[in-house]
């Protein structure tokens, strides 16, 4: 948890303040100054008395008892002055802007634990080392321009990089978006994304505090405490988008099997972000473009009206909003007519509504009143307005002002002309408003927050009555793949039906069980990996001869050591599958079997727990979904039993974290049935 003292000190020293405003020291000791930090302020400068008109101290042994310290020297020199402040000092917060620890070699790394110990001992918060600080509504600790307006009803945003949140807040300012609280965490050794969610959890205020977050993150050290405060701030009303850059080593790793295959490092974070309802942003530009809807009034529903003077662009925005999803409603009857009599002949108001590039200002207010008023199908609106050059148009900017403040349905004023009316534009948003400036972008980021669905439900915890004989099999085994027999028994243990198998290793085995078995069977060699890589599954085996051939072309096999008999199962082959990845949860994975695994890659993920709803939507998501469901005469299959046992298999990693892989590839399933005829699990332990 962030110290009360980082957030709200009544006492700063700039470590290393000058009075050069183009050095870190200088400017944040100016950015401190021009922003009215209202307690003491103090400077440790070895060379002069006052800095800034500042008094500064010649040493860091000199200065008062001091709240929050902002280190701007030599990493070198760090250490000593973070002992000396925290053990003598009584210093809670630090920020440390220096570069040249973790980031740079194996020396930084031990420097920058060594400073991370020592605040831990005197129950202090690090922020950095290498950031760029800290903005709220306390003070102005960044040595970085712009500093962009605070607003309560702005957004709050944390980045793991300086620099790229640098080239946000300047993307922001130029389209209005407005910040409530900015935190920089650097190399994140004490705190990092995780920590700043923590406190932005514990300290909402449903009246004050902002409800939307923007997070641009390097790193997750620990995925369950950041799904904990996501999904806790989502509960609380707040809306989060966020960028998560570069994926881990672990994930580049060569999997052996089709699961760790597929669930690579970006399927994690896409299932954590799914489980938490964060708004998923690949590029600045689509995060603040994001950020700026989520500040709009909340619509609901998806039919959107496009009001224009300019053709082009709203065939474009309608292109991208059907595409994903939205739909632009027709627009007709007697009101539709009434509206086109008071517009320039030429117009048209099926929807897009464009009432060209002579309209006007009275126009355009007759157009929403119209949307707002006469169109129930319409729940939001998008007005494209910019400037042939031809006469001044701050007449209609003051309509979308007006209009966008006292309208129950959302506007989202899209201004292209970023010559033609750059100071209408700019006084527009000084006005408080947020102007976009790219109708395709604007309309996939829409697309985005309106497709958007968060499965709220609760999941029960497991209860499995063989969780002692669970644990018992589990302990049995050490780190690798276990036997088939001990991977159908843990799915006998969950609820999974699997194809009753028959074991042998010789053809004595082999000729006492044929007796008993009833063909069509298939044989499948039991010791390689891949048993299709190497010819390991011969089916629709008829009679006593061909399992004995069989049998013996597969023991031939390199590696093999035994034989699986199974009965001949027909169905649509399905797939579900699972993988640990580092301190992540496990992912489920589910989709089309047998070969179609890899090859098609139509596979819907999921983060444990997972919810029966949520399994539903795992399968709805599928491409091949209607194949499911069942198409031109053809059977579906049982998506209800489809679904079950994907809580069956959460349910079994939530028993056995010690699971790293698991196959279930494939599974045989008709209108009535679902039964595995496959498995392979591995634990790591």
């Amino acid at each position: 948890m962030l110290h009360s003292k980082l957030i709200h000190p009544k006492s700063i020293v700039v470590v290393g303040g000058s009075d050069n405003i183009h050095s870190p020291g200088g400017r944040v000791l100016k950015n401190l100054l021009d922003h009215d930090f209202k307690g003491q302020l103090f400077v440790v400068n070895p060379k002069q008395d006052s800095v800034q008109g500042v008094k500064s101290y010649n040493h860091i042994n000199d200065i008062p008892e001091v709240d929050l310290a902002i280190i701007a020297i030599s990493a070198n020199y760090v250490l000593d002055t973070v002992r000396v402040l925290t053990r003598q000092k009584n210093t809670k917060g630090l920020i440390v802007f220096s570069a040249g620890f973790s980031e740079k070699d194996k020396k930084g790394e031990k420097l920058e634990r060594e400073i991370v110990e020592m605040i831990n001992e005197a129950g202090g918060s690090l922020l950095g080392p290498n950031n760029i600080g800290l903005i709220n509504e306390n003070y102005t600790g960044v040595f970085t321009t712009p500093i962009p307006k605070l607003d309560k009803k702005g957004v709050d945003f944390v980045s793991g990089s300086g620099a790229t949140a640098v080239f946000i807040i300047e993307a922001a300012e130029s389209m209005g978006l407005t910040f409530s609280g900015i935190y920089s965490v650097g190399n994140s050794a004490q705190i990092g994304v995780e920590e700043v969610l923590e406190y932005l959890d514990h300290s909402f205020d449903p009246e004050r505090s902002s409800k939307v977050k923007l997070l641009y993150i390097e790193s997750i050290k620990n995925p369950l405490k950041f799904l904990n405060h996501t999904a806790s701030l989502m509960r609380k009303g707040c809306k989060i988008a966020a960028i998560k850059a570069g994926s881990s080593e672990e994930g580049n790793r060569a999997a052996s099997s089709h699961t760790g295959a597929i669930a690579n490092s970006d399927v994690f974070i896409d299932t954590l972000f799914k489980k938490a309802g964060i708004i998923r942003c690949y590029g600045r530009n689509e995060l603040i473009i994001v950020a700026g809807i989520l500040l709009q009034t909340e619509s609901k529903g998806k039919n959107i009206a496009i009001i224009t003077h300019a053709g082009g662009p709203a065939v474009m925005l309608t292109d991208v909003l059907s595409k994903n999803g939205l739909k632009i409603p027709h627009l007709e009857g007697e009101e539709s007519e009434t509206l086109l009599s008071q517009l320039f002949e030429g117009s048209s108001v099926s929807n897009p509504i464009d009432f060209l590039a002579t309209g006007n200002a009275q126009q355009l207010e007759a157009i929403i009143d119209f949307c707002e008023n006469k169109c129930p199908e319409i729940d939001a609106m998008a007005v494209i307005f910019g400037s042939p050059g031809l006469t001044g148009v701050d007449d209609v900017y003051d309509v979308l002002n007006k209009k966008i403040r006292t309208s129950k349905k959302p506007i989202y004023a899209i201004l292209p002309s970023v010559v033609n009316v750059k100071n209408e534009i700019r006084d527009f948003i000084k006005k408080g408003n947020i102007a976009f400036h790219d109708e395709v972008l604007f309309g996939n980021a829409l697309a985005k927050v309106y497709n958007q669905i968060t499965v709220t439900e609760k999941v029960q915890d497991p209860d499995l009555n063989s969780s002692k004989k669970i644990r018992a099999l589990i302990d049995k085994f050490s780190n690798g793949y276990i036997p088939t027999e001990a991977a159908i028994e843990l799915l006998d243990y969950a609820g999974v039906k699997f194809a009753a198998p028959v074991y042998v290793k010789n053809e004595a085995e082999l000729k006492k069980v044929s007796k008993s078995v009833t063909c069509p069977v298939v044989m499948k060699v039991e010791g390689p990996l891949h048993k299709s890589d190497v010819g390991g599954v011969i089916l629709n085996i008829s009679n006593e001869t061909g399992l004995l051939d069989s049998f013996h072309k597969l023991m031939r096999i390199e590696g093999a050591n035994s034989v699986m008999i199974q009965p001949m199962i027909k169905g649509m082959e399905l797939f579900i599958g699972a993988k640990k990845e580092t301190n992540y949860p496990h992912v489920i994975l589910c989709g089309m079997g047998g070969i179609f695994v890899e090859i098609l890659k139509d596979i819907s993920a999921s983060m444990i727990p997972v919810s029966e709803k949520e399994a539903v939507k795992m399968i709805t998501d599928l491409k091949a979904y209607p194949m499911l469901k069942g198409v031109r005469g053809q059977s579906g299959i049982n998506i209800q039993s489809f679904a079950e046992t994907i809580v069956k298999i959460s349910d079994l990693l939530t028993m056995i974290p010690e699971i790293a892989e698991l196959d279930l590839n494939p599974l045989m399933a008709t209108k009535n049935d679902l039964t595995a005829v496959d498995v392979r699990i591995r634990i790591e332990k």
